[in-house]
């Protein structure tokens, strides 16, 4: 689509915060009002349109993209949104180890289980690690205390939380997003460490990196939309060792 504005300002409304594209209000595809919970959020959404070149590339719009999610499709569709985060748990990345090679299964100890005992110890949910190929029952109560710490969220924090864990493949990592305790180049290591692992001992593929660029956009948006919601009041810790 060729750019049609040239002013990017955010002013206040009923609900929060909006913007406007040369004094006109922005509207999500479906129409609704781009109207957003906090200031910082909108400006980081404004700055989105203003970095658009000639030609908006929506593509690379994340924030705006979640917003327009949050508007469209809440509440409308929560209980499935809640359904599908909650499906990441049962198969966590995080949850399934190699057996071998032994330095494979090292760094995923290494970068992954400091994690898992952070879930344990925040939620009281101790999800059980396997080796098998086979997927693996994980128990009732520790599905339920993360089912509650999802349905607890808001619809904004929500669409954050299953962003992020969808396109990290973590429960695990999209609540520790969510709360503060990592940051976006850290869950996105740590999601991507069996293909990294890989790529150093076979070398780069061209599908890989876009599909990784990808993942490093999505991750960076979805970190942004929660920061600008309810921005974290510790730093994130310090990164695991992921590398050996």
């Amino acid at each position: 689509m060729k750019r049609f504005y040239k002013d990017v300002s955010v002013d206040a409304a009923a609900g929060g915060h909006r913007i406007l594209l040369d004094g006109r209000p922005v509207h999500s595809p479906a129409r609704q009002l781009l109207v957003v919970p906090s200031a910082a959020l909108a400006e980081a959404v404004a700055a989105e349109w203003r970095a658009q070149g000639s030609t908006i590339e929506r593509a690379g719009m994340g924030l705006t993209r979640l917003v327009s999610t949050a508007l469209d499709r809440m509440p409308a569709l929560r209980d499935a949104v809640i359904d599908e985060a909650l499906g990441y748990a049962l198969t966590d990345l995080l949850c399934y180890r190699a057996a071998e090679p032994v330095e494979l299964a090292a760094r995923q100890e290494r970068a992954w289980q400091p994690w898992l005992d952070w879930l344990a110890e925040a939620h009281g949910a101790r999800l059980v690690v396997t080796t098998a190929m086979l997927p693996v029952s994980q128990p009732e109560e520790a599905v339920a205390r993360l089912r509650a710490a999802i349905e607890q969220l808001d619809d904004w924090r929500l669409v954050g939380l299953h962003g992020a864990t969808t396109a990290l493949g973590s429960l695990v990592l999209g609540l520790a997003l969510l709360e503060g305790e990592i940051d976006a180049e850290q869950a996105l290591a740590a999601s991507l460490l069996d293909e990294l692992f890989e790529i150093e001992r076979w070398g780069r593929e061209r599908d890989a990196e876009r599909r990784q660029q990808v993942l490093r956009r999505d991750v960076a948006a979805a970190a942004r939309f929660l920061a600008c919601l309810c921005p974290p009041a510790t730093a994130a810790r310090p990164r695991p060792d992921s590398d050996g």
